[in-house]
């Protein structure tokens, strides 16, 4: 599997937990925007956070905060601590003397998280389409432009940063923290694992220019087709993952 790079920093992990020399494997910290202003930690989290969800990072394998480390060209330290956080967040788990070694995601977990995003995240779509000023729709339809370029570029990890960036700004503006820190934390941990056969098949960029459609229904101030838009788009995710996990299985 590849992380694409526009800095072409490489990460590689094999399944027995080292980490090889292999370049096939790329991660970015440098063009996730944007974060321009958060620390190297946070800026190494949310990479690390986004390859997790993509599945470019393999439940089961070990990675090394010191070798991921230097293909960052940072020390250690940046990286553990990003670690750590995810540790926290149930995505990684540590592996005494190894390093860190992702967690794995059950159907029946994903089909959960999908259940609880369907309850929150539409309806609060319609309740704040009348909130959105009119001047931030531009920087909206950025947001959803982002997304259907990094698919068109195949890149899964700033894809799914992109995607989130989105979505989170739209839950925004509902002003509550806490809803905003809930939909965060069960994003993180869906693992999308078919979004590579997406890429392949031409799917993604349908998935992508779905983020669009949604801004400009929000513009037109339809808070109910808004809402409606947002749950077939989190449904179709579900109906593409599911299809893709019988794939896998029948393998």
């Amino acid at each position: 599997m590849r992380w694409a790079a526009g800095s072409k920093i490489a990460i590689a992990a094999s399944p027995t937990g080292s980490v090889s020399d292999r370049s096939d494997l790329a991660v970015s910290i440098s063009n996730l925007n944007p974060l321009e202003k958060t620390s190297l930690r946070d800026r190494v989290a949310t990479a690390l956070r986004a390859a997790i969800m993509a599945g470019e990072m393999e439940p089961g394998v070990i990675y090394s905060a010191p070798s991921l480390g230097e293909r960052f060209g940072v020390s250690a330290t940046p990286v553990r601590e990003a670690m750590i956080d995810l540790v926290r967040e149930g995505l990684v788990e540590t592996v005494a003397n190894k390093g860190f070694r992702v967690t794995d995601m059950t159907q029946a977990d994903f089909d959960e998280i999908i259940e609880i995003r369907l309850l929150l995240e539409p309806p609060v779509l319609r309740q704040v389409t009348a909130l959105i000023p009119e001047r931030d729709f531009d920087h909206l339809r950025r947001l959803a432009q982002r997304i259907v370029d990094r698919a068109a570029d195949g890149d899964l990890v700033e894809f799914m940063a992109a995607d989130s960036v989105f979505h989170l700004a739209l839950i925004a503006y509902a002003n509550n923290h806490r809803l905003e820190a809930l939909i965060a934390d069960l994003r993180a941990h869906a693992r999308l694992y078919g979004l590579d056969t997406l890429r392949r098949n031409g799917t993604l960029m349908d998935v992508a220019r779905s983020h669009i459609t949604i801004v400009d229904t929000l513009r037109t101030r339809d808070g109910a087709a808004a809402e409606r838009l947002l749950a077939d788009h989190i449904r179709d995710t579900r109906r593409q993952m599911a299809k893709e996990a019988l794939t896998l299985a029948a393998t």
